[in-house]
């Protein structure tokens, strides 16, 4: 059951689309993998759909590749992306005083994110928002917890978090079918890369359609001691 927001003092929010812009970092690392393996795709707009999932089961859905040839395309791509495609990203507008105002409130924040952890805590130091955080849980290198509902379970587990106590903002359907594995709240923003129609379909407790809109409701909506 969706708990009011006055009530969530524990708030996990997803990276990609939801804090942070990193489609031109994602998508020409993504080229630069495909190139690697002798695949032309000159339409960077074609490769927006490699946000959000997966890398290893993108690459293997989208171009029909075995697993080894997709693990090597994922080689390729981080070799790309942990230089330059990292930084290739922006911070949504209004993120550093929505996260300064949930710690105001007295809230805890985590990062709760299927990129690898090691590149989210880079892309969190660089933008400055690295302290807002409590703890910043990802997947790792070799894949493991690269299902949202794997990391959001995990996460919790380790934290000790009772669920009715959190809520999980993104802008995926993974976010929302994960948080509502564990009986977290959960929250879509449409400012991501979450189409209307996938958030329609996943009907999210909450649904935000900017960021100035998610500052507002929890301005609104104090923590109940």
């Amino acid at each position: 059951m969706a708990q009011p927001l006055n009530q969530c003092d524990i708030v996990l929010f997803d990276l990609d689309g939801t804090l942070t812009n990193p489609r031109e970092g994602i998508t020409r690392s993504v080229q630069f993998a495909l190139q690697r393996l002798g695949i032309d795709e000159p339409d960077l707009t074609a490769l927006e759909h490699f946000i959000g999932p997966p890398l290893l089961q993108c690459f293997m859905s989208s171009y029909q590749l075995d697993e080894a040839t997709a693990w090597q395309a994922v080689n390729h791509y981080r070799e790309r992306f942990k230089d330059v495609g990292l930084y290739e990203n922006q911070l949504f507008d209004g993120i550093p005083q929505l996260l300064s105002l949930l710690n105001q409130q007295g809230r805890t924040l985590y990062m709760a994110t299927r990129k690898p952890r090691v590149f989210a805590e880079r892309i969190a130091a660089h933008f400055g928002f690295a302290d807002q955080f409590k703890v910043m849980y990802g997947s790792e290198l070799d894949g493991t917890r690269t299902d949202k509902a794997e990391l959001i379970g995990y996460l919790l587990a380790q934290e000790g978090i009772d669920p009715e106590r959190a809520l999980m903002i993104g802008d995926r359907k993974h976010d929302l079918i994960g948080a509502r594995r564990h009986g977290v709240t959960n929250a879509a923003v449409e400012y991501g890369f979450g189409s209307a129609q996938e958030l329609d379909e996943h009907k999210p407790d909450y649904r935000f359609a900017s960021v100035a809109a998610l500052h507002q409701a929890f301005s609104q909506a104090p923590l109940r001691g």
